[in-house]
């Protein structure tokens, strides 16, 4: 069935890298020392951000004890290399100002580039938010999957695949705050569905009042409720004085009676209706 085959492929290129790995012993001729100058970084690397000082803690690592895990790359058409793994490791070696790394070689389309990039930081937990729900919706459009075989690919709960790519439908601003840590993932999770402007009041509010996600779904859900009570509400009405005008009736003869803003006109015979008609003629 569809779903088993997708499945497969999808478990089977998550254990693509993990294999290039364990085999590192038995394929010497798929290691190179490679230049550093000589490597890309993957076009399709997901994660954005790097933590500045862990990478100068993995580049000092690097200079004491080496690089205990290869990178893995793919060559180009320019007799280059391309990074498909190890992002974090071919950072902190530059930054170590190595010449060459250690890296394991393998045959790979821009296509498969792209999966392993997102596979390997899923793997290693070492997306953002922002960033993983990125990666989730690209493998599910890439893979043509449905968010519940994802969820069992990566052993992760359908409504964690469902609420994390949700994220993306915040506004710029509020991804903002999420990525710099001003806002939880647990906060943003509970703004998806507002409104820029209403994302934007909760989110300072967040900042400047350190509210807690059960303080800002209590905040959301008064917001709403006042919104509801606001919409259900109904309009005053200005209540208006015939008494004047019903005199006026009176004195010509015609029964009247005010009720509920309206002045209601009887008539007894055909004839009344014809004196009225003769009196606005």
């Amino acid at each position: 069935m569809k779903t088993k085959a997708l499945g497969r492929g999808l478990d089977a290129l998550f254990g693509e890298v993990s294999d290039a790995y364990e085999n590192e012993g038995t394929q010497q001729d798929n290691i190179l020392e490679i230049s550093l100058k000589e490597i890309q970084a993957n076009p399709y690397q997901p994660r954005k951000s790097f933590d500045e000082v862990a990478l100068y803690e993995l580049s000092e690592s690097i200079k004491e004890d080496g690089l205990i895990q290869p990178i893995v790359v793919v060559q180009d058409d320019s007799g280059g290399y391309i990074l498909i793994a190890g992002e974090r490791r071919f950072r902190a070696s530059k930054l170590a100002k190595l010449k060459t790394i250690r890296a394991i070689v393998l045959n790979s389309d821009e296509y498969t580039m792209r999966k392993f990039a997102l596979i390997e930081n899923i793997q290693r937990e070492e997306l953002n938010a922002i960033e993983l729900a990125t990666a989730y919706n690209e493998l599910i459009n890439h893979q043509k999957i449905t968010q519940e075989e994802l969820a069992t690919t990566l052993h992760k709960s359908r409504t964690h695949i469902t609420n994390t790519i949700r994220l993306l439908q915040l506004s710029g601003k509020t991804q903002k705050a999420l990525l710099e840590k001003k806002i939880t993932a647990g906060h943003a999770k509970v703004l998806v569905g507002l409104n820029e402007k209403q994302q934007q009041l909760i989110v300072n509010s967040i900042i400047g009042q350190k509210l807690s996600v059960r303080e800002v779904e209590t905040m959301i859900k008064n917001m709403k409720d006042t919104k509801q009570q606001i919409a259900t509400k109904k309009p005053t009405v200005k209540a208006y004085d015939f008494s004047n005008l019903q005199e006026k009736f009176t004195g010509l003869g015609f029964k009247s009676k005010i009720s509920n803003n309206k002045l209601v006109i009887e008539f007894e015979d055909e004839s009344q209706i014809n004196d009225m008609l003769k009196w606005f003629s």
